[in-house]
Parts: C-alpha cells; sequence; structure tokens
C-alpha cells in the first residue's frame, strides 16, 4: 500500500496550561509519523511539502528513522518554515498564531507521486493547496480507484494582522468537497463551515450529495460521529469516546485521527470500522506530548 499526504509543515512551539513550552515538528508532520507508525513495514508514506533550505536537511535525517516514508516528495525554499505558536487556555482550547504561512504546494510538486492507492490532503494551513491544484489531483486520481480524504482543517480559519487565526465560513465549501471519497471536520468546523446556517446533519447531508461516501465529525475526547448515505437517507454513526487518565497534550490529535482513518479505510472500505480504529489511535496521542512520541502509536494500531 502507497499512501500520498499533502499538507504543510509546520515548526510547532507549544504553550501548555502548565508546564513548560514545547517545541516539535508540527502540521503535516503529524499526519506523516502517524502514517509511519502504523502503516506495515511494506507500505510506503510519500509526503509532499516544503520547508525552508536550512531545514531541510536536518527534517530529512529526521524523518530517516522512519524506514517507510519515501522523502523524495519534500522540497526546499527560501522562505521561513511556518512557525506556529499555541497557546493552551485548557486540554482542548487553544488560540493560534501562525506567522510565515508558505505559499501552496503546485501540482506539479504531487503530480509525479500520484500512483499511490490513497490520497490524504490535510489543510494544515488553510492555504496548502489551491482550489485549483485540488480539482487537478481529482482529475488524475478518479479513473484509478485511489482513495481521497479531506480534511478542511484550517481551511475555515482565516488570519488576523497579529497572526493569530480565527474562525470563517468558506463560501465555496461544496466545491471543496466535490468528488472526495471521504471528509473530516471537527465540531468547530462543520458548525461554522456554511453561510447559511446549517445544523451539523444538514450539512453532512449537503455534502453527501457531492459522491462524498462519508463525512467523518471528530469531538475530541466524546468521540467522532460518520454520516453516509444509504439509498439517499443520512445515517449517522456515533463512536464513543476512549476514556483517557493521563491527559498531556492535545496538538496534532485531528491530524493523527485522520492519518489512522485514511489508513484503515483505505485498506477495509469500512466507515465505522475506520472511525473506531482512528478514535483509538488519537486518543492515544493525548498522552504523548508533541510529536517526538507519535512512534509509540504503532503499539494501539493492532
Amino acid at each position: 500500500m502507497k499512501l500520498l499526504a499533502i499538507g504543510h509543515m509546520c515548526l510547532d512551539v507549544i504553550h501548555p496550561v502548565e508546564g513548560p513550552e514545547v517545541q516539535s515538528y508540527g502540521g503535516i508532520y503529524y499526519t506523516v509519523a502517524t502514517l509511519a507508525a502504523i502503516c506495515g513495514s511494506a507500505d510506503t508514506v510519500i509526503p509532499v511539502f516544503g520547508v525552508n533550505k536550512n531545514d531541510y536537511s536536518p527534517l530529512i535525517e529526521h524523518l530517516s528513522r522512519f524506514p517507510n516514508v519515501d522523502t523524495s516528495g519534500i522540497f526546499a525554499f527560501e522562505d521561513p518554515t511556518n512557525t506556529v505558536h499555541l497557546y493552551y487556555k485548557d486540554q482542548s482550547t487553544r488560540i493560534e498564531c501562525s506567522r510565515n504561512i508558505a505559499q501552496p504546494i503546485p501540482f506539479e510538486r504531487i503530480r509525479r507521486h500520484l500512483s499511490v492507492d490513497g490520497v490524504l490532503v490535510n489543510m494544515i494551513s488553510g492555504f496548502d493547496v489551491t482550489l485549483d491544484t485540488l480539482d487537478q489531483i481529482r482529475m488524475a486520481i478518479r479513473s484509478h480507484d485511489v482513495l481521497l480524504h479531506f480534511d478542511y482543517h484550517s481551511l475555515t480559519l482565516g488570519v488576523n494582522e497579529s497572526f493569530e487565526r480565527f474562525r470563517r465560513p468558506v463560501s465555496n465549501w461544496r466545491r471543496w468537497a466535490f468528488m472526495v471519497d471521504t471528509v473530516q471536520l471537527n465540531e468547530e468546523e462543520i458548525a461554522g463551515l456554511t453561510l447559511e446556517g446549517l445544523s451539523e446533519q444538514q450539512t453532512a447531508g449537503h455534502l453527501l450529495t457531492l459522491s462524498i461516501k462519508g463525512v467523518v465529525v471528530t469531538r475530541g475526547e466524546r468521540g467522532a460521529t460518520v454520516y453516509s448515505s444509504d439509498h439517499k437517507r443520512l445515517v449517522r454513526k456515533d463512536i464513543p469516546g476512549v476514556p483517557t487518565i493521563d491527559v498531556r497534550d492535545a496538538t496534532g490529535c485531528g491530524d493523527v485521527f485522520g492519518a489512522a482513518f485514511h489508513c484503515h479505510y483505505v485498506k477495509t472500505k469500512d466507515l465505522s470500522g475506520s472511525a473506531e480504529s482512528a478514535n483509538r489511535i488519537a486518543a492515544a496521542k493525548v498522552q504523548l506530548s508533541g510529536s517526538e512520541e507519535l512512534r509509540r502509536l504503532k503499539n494501539v494500531s493492532a
């Protein structure tokens, strides 16, 4: 199995409620490291993103710890790598400040890696790919039975003059989801996605008319919900949360969930089973600080 992961790389500075700040690789790194940990040794994970030229070699060396990661899609650029400061008010509420957001990833960087079984597009910064690039990806893989998972993530966030992110509707939200196999949002993202003031179920219902097989709404410690269609009838499946005792860091849990969900779904085509597996793995992530311990997720992926 070969999986392609597309999204912006970040350098995270996590400011927890208590204790010292934690600096680690962030953004699409959570997706890549999770896929590398839970996929088999015979599988291949191909990330496509760029970093500043001075950060390139240390990152490639760092990723060499994952023998199933093909780093040929990672490229260097002149601009600074995006640094993201995450200020936590409590375990689930934070202020995010993003400086030096990278330019969108060009389709030509992606095109050469599309001979895969699954493509995961995670809008880490919200500017990771343009809508035209996503259209090109869809057209390139649509006849090859390649599954495409799309996480709206920071597409639902704007940036103010202080580099602070704020929630905003996505006016062309339907176009972003067209011809995608599975879509992921958290509760806040789907609540504020549309300009029409739709309920969560109404929004999911609209998305499912766009050839989508499943809409996944993550709910943190309360689990997740999978919406699907059965002969044009909306079907809701709630996945209960997994109790955790030692909650250390929720950063990247949505990225971990999406990676685990996509990996399992490409293998099984089972929406509910994939969400249950992803929920268990994301719950294990909150017991890890930053991204450096993500290799331990291998122990809960079975």
